[in-house]
């Protein structure tokens, strides 16, 4: 168990995307965060106020988490010194890292001196099985994206939350370390070696009530070339009844992959679907999430308006309006 509340540590992070987890637990669990730690030169910000170590211990803090996510996941390290003070002063550490922290031999050392936790929430804790394709009762649906970190798992959690409050039955299936430390629970699906990836979802999702939905979290994208099969592990596995298309309006090219640019949601749909209809031929698209993060209101109201006037479905920011409209879709299937 990872105790709460956190101090987010956003170290060297370049931009606001790279410190997507830390963003993530401030925005789904604000009670659990209750400052951020930023290196010199980090170019991220989540609003919270930033703290010392020590104001931090003062404030009651109980674990570091580090709320960064880059490139190949590993622990930087002009990080170590703020990781071992941590530790000698008596916080936690938690990562969702490929790089974990009990491979570190001098993490390991201090931790064990000082009596504190390692918590590697990017591991597999189940020996999950080989997909087997077979009907599960209940119902389910997955957020598939344009790109990598365009806000899929936004997307599903807003969702859940207004199923929840329109009185439906929804849980949250966390598939990726920020959904894990948001939940405390889920499937760090790119840890799972390859040929379990879609069973473990089919293990994550498994038969439920008939009115039941499980909404997935997506990761990845079909279209970006480094982390498209976990996104193919999802839609075999997760067997979703809907997809949701999700985008971000802004940007020119793919996360990390500067020589490609972003599909059209018109790709994406005509990509995706038939990909879900191998595992699930009754699969239906029933909206789309736009991230209008970058754009002004006036702005972002107009896409979304020209954006379902051209799609033909329910069209919308879930963390700028809700889910509210996805949800009633869901509802109506």
């Amino acid at each position: 168990m990872i105790q709460t509340p956190y101090l987010l540590f956003l170290g060297d992070a370049p931009d606001q995307l790279a410190a997507k987890v830390a963003q993530g637990i401030r925005d789904w669990r604000p009670d659990n965060a209750l400052g951020q730690f930023r290196l010199p030169g980090c170019g991220a910000d989540v609003g919270l106020p930033d703290m010392t170590l020590e104001e931090a211990k003062a404030a009651g803090v109980k674990t570091l988490v580090i709320g960064v996510a880059n490139r190949g996941g590993v622990i930087s390290h002009g990080w170590k010194t703020v990781l071992i003070d941590a530790l000698q002063m008596g916080f936690d550490l938690a990562s969702g890292l490929h790089n974990l922290l009990r491979d570190e031999a001098d993490l390991v050392a201090v931790a064990e001196a000082n009596g504190r936790a390692l918590h590697d929430v990017r591991v597999p804790e189940v020996e999950y099985p080989i997909a087997n394709g077979k009907k599960r009762s209940g119902k389910r649906v997955l957020a598939v994206g344009t790109d990598c970190s365009v806000g899929k798992m936004y997307t599903a959690l807003a969702l859940d939350k207004s199923m929840r409050e329109r009185g439906l039955k929804s849980t949250f299936r966390a598939t990726g370390q920020t959904g894990i430390l948001i939940t405390g629970d889920g499937v760090p699906l790119d840890a799972v070696i390859a040929d379990f990836m879609a069973g473990s979802v089919e293990y994550l999702t498994p038969d439920n009530d008939d009115d039941h939905w499980d909404i997935i979290e997506g990761q990845g994208s079909l279209f970006h070339v480094s982390f498209s099969g976990v996104t193919m592990a999802l839609i075999h596995g997760g067997q979703p009844d809907a997809l949701i298309l999700s985008h971000e309006p802004t940007r020119a090219t793919m996360r990390g992959l500067p020589d490609y640019t972003l599909p059209s949601l018109e790709a994406l749909r005509d990509m995706a679907l038939p990909l879900a209809h191998v595992a699930n031929p009754d699969c239906k698209i029933i909206g789309i999430s736009i991230n209008t993060q970058h754009l002004g209101e006036d702005e972002a109201m107009a896409y979304l308006a020209q954006t379902e006037e051209r799609m033909g479905l329910p069209t919308i920011d879930p963390f700028r309006q809700g889910a509210s409209r996805l949800a009633e879709a869901l509802e109506a299937m």
